[in-house]
């Protein structure tokens, strides 16, 4: 082992292997994570790559002051090795990245929770491997020596990283962006992978994300309660449910005729099912469709959900306990909404604690969960159940045993090889929603409750479905059927059947928006007050057939938005307008 005996001379020229044990040993504490993170094919290639050239900022300092070489990196090694097992930890446990979701979890948890986790997550293994961690950390430090430069080129060396990493980037950004501020932003997201970058970034952006949340609460803890709230269920017991798909396209799912059986298991409850099969989302994406479809905001009136309340609020009013489970991204800047929304509920559950949502997660984490808040001594209850499920990217959303789509029978003749793959993918993770979601309706079912519960997608997604099989995702700009249509299905428990008429047959094909949802999930709940308007409900007799309106209600003073129902397919790419 003499080859690793640590020189105590300086070599001639330039000392290549020097510099690189410097390297080697600043990479470490961020490279062994994102190295498991990789190999794990937990993320992809991102958060390795720049974990690999954020750590090259630490060898400025060492050029500047080598005869302090030992020193410095013995300091700031502490702080990386300190951040590193707490990242490497939380990967052990739950297979992600330690993102600024963790901080607000860590900082929303009290002490017993903290106990509790611990006690259920530990493993003896953890010992020895944060020991060993902590052993070749220590290993790289003694190989350590000093990497002498002349003191001008050191300075020039030492400028030239700085540059390379942190000013290039940052002055790309910027200018990309606009402004100084979206620049950090992005800069932000280059170095967040590195420790202890991980740790600060996220913290920061916890505080900036709390603050808007805490705005949004405030301001909502001020909106008036209905008025004249009645519940014809007031003095019974009643567990209803609700449950939250992502980007799930029916037109993709057996239940709805799809020729592959990507929905074995809803197909098999389908007698059991109220399926409604004209059901569309007002917009592509999560955020802007569930301002809408959580409260009383429609595409008319889309800054409702600033000014009225919540399909939670008004649970909680009608005396419901609420409990709100997550599998989507916590505290991100496009999720803050998210977050507030399931703050509004007296308990909540956080799955996706990943900084990145192209990361394995699967959403049959919900199922404990969901189980727990079924089993609580709560009378009434209300179950909010937000799942990731068919996000992009899909091979992501469910685990190998669900691969069962990989050639190309069934796929349509127009799509190409080369994105058979990726349609492959999307109807697999299909596959894997039709599990989680008939396991909860099951799951549901065995405690005989009195209630119901409601599956419905926030939006859908196009992966190669349109005329000309050209489009990938969502684009509101360019919209095409597959983004908007939405699975939408309830199922209703006996004794619920008994006391409440629950034949929708004749509705099931009813045109409807899921932007008045709140409408409908009150008439089904049983509850009414002044603002229930029941032609707005998809299962009441005094039903209205309105225009399906889609768009972005902010531009151009409403001349974005379109009727869906009197959309064609057009061109190549298979966006649709209006006849």
């Amino acid at each position: 082992m003499s080859v690793f005996k640590r020189s105590k001379t300086t070599a001639k020229g330039f000392d290549w292997a020097g510099f690189g044990w410097l390297f080697l040993f600043f990479w470490y504490f961020s490279g062994i994570t994102q190295l498991l993170i990789l190999l794990s094919d937990t993320s992809g290639f991102t958060g390795f790559r720049q974990a690999f050239v954020m750590s090259a900022v630490w060898l400025a300092p060492l050029l500047l002051f080598p005869a302090r070489t030992r020193l410095l990196a013995a300091v700031i090694g502490v702080v990386l090795w300190a951040c590193s097992m707490a990242s490497l930890g939380y990967f052990f446990i739950y297979q992600q990245e330690f993102s600024q979701s963790v901080i607000f979890i860590m900082f929303e948890s009290n002490v017993s929770e903290a106990g509790e986790y611990m006690t259920q997550y530990f493993a003896w293994w953890m010992v020895p491997a944060f020991l060993a961690h902590t052993l070749v950390g220590y290993f790289l430090w003694t190989r350590l020596r000093p990497v002498y430069l002349p003191r001008g080129q050191a300075m020039v060396a030492a400028a030239l990283i700085l540059v390379a990493v942190v000013g290039y980037p940052l002055v790309k950004q910027t200018l990309r962006t606009g402004t100084l501020a979206g620049g950090l932003e992005k800069f932000e997201d280059r170095i967040e992978p590195a420790v202890p970058w991980q740790m600060l970034v996220a913290y920061r952006r916890y505080g900036e994300q709390l603050e808007n949340m805490q705005g949004m609460l405030h301001s909502t803890s001020k909106i008036a309660p209905l008025r004249n709230l009645k519940d014809t269920m007031a003095d019974q017991p009643a567990t209803l449910v609700l449950v939250i798909g992502e980007s799930t396209n029916r037109q993709r799912m057996s239940v709805y005729g799809y020729p592959r059986e990507t929905t074995p298991e809803l197909d098999k409850l389908k007698d059991q099912l109220s399926v409604f099969d004209n059901v569309i989302t007002p917009r592509p994406y999560t955020i802007e469709a569930l301002q809408q479809v959580l409260t009383f905001a429609d595409e008319e009136n889309p800054d409702l959900y600033l000014s009225t309340p919540s399909l939670v609020s008004m649970m909680k009013q009608a005396g419901y306990k609420t409990f709100w489970i997550t599998n989507q991204q916590t505290m991100t800047k496009r999720n803050t909404m998210l977050t507030t929304f399931s703050q509004q509920a007296d308990e909540q559950v956080y799955l996706n604690n990943n900084r990145n949502q192209n990361a394995a997660q699967y959403d049959g984490d919900v199922i404990e969960p969901f189980s727990k808040a079924l089993a609580d001594t709560a009378p009434r209850k209300l179950i909010v159940v937000h799942l990731l499920g068919t996000h992009m990217s899909y091979q992501y959303r469910y685990p190998p045993t669900f691969n069962k789509f990989t050639d190309r029978q069934g796929v349509p003749a127009g799509v190409r090889d080369d994105q058979v793959p990726t349609y492959n993918s999307y109807d697999n993770a299909v596959l894997y929603n039709d599990f989680v979601v008939s396991s909860l309706i099951k799951d549901y079912a065995k405690t005989d409750p009195n209630g119901f519960l409601l599956y419905l997608s926030d939006h859908g997604e196009d992966v190669f479905d349109s005329p000309g099989h050209g489009t990938l995702g969502r684009n509101e700009g360019k919209p095409t059927a597959p983004m908007y249509t939405i699975p939408f299905m309830a199922w209703a428990s006996p004794k619920w059947r008994e006391t409440h008429d629950w034949n929708f047959a004749g509705d099931l094909s009813r045109p409807y928006s899921s932007s008045h949802l709140i409408h409908t999930w009150a008439d089904m709940a049983g509850l009414n007050f002044d603002e229930l308007d029941r032609s707005k409900s998809l299962v009441s007799d005094a039903f209205k057939p309105r225009p399906l309106l889609i768009g972005n209600p902010y531009q151009s003073q409403h001349k974005a938005l379109i009727d869906f129902s009197l959309m064609q397919p057009k061109g190549p790419a298979g966006q649709v307008v209006q006849k």
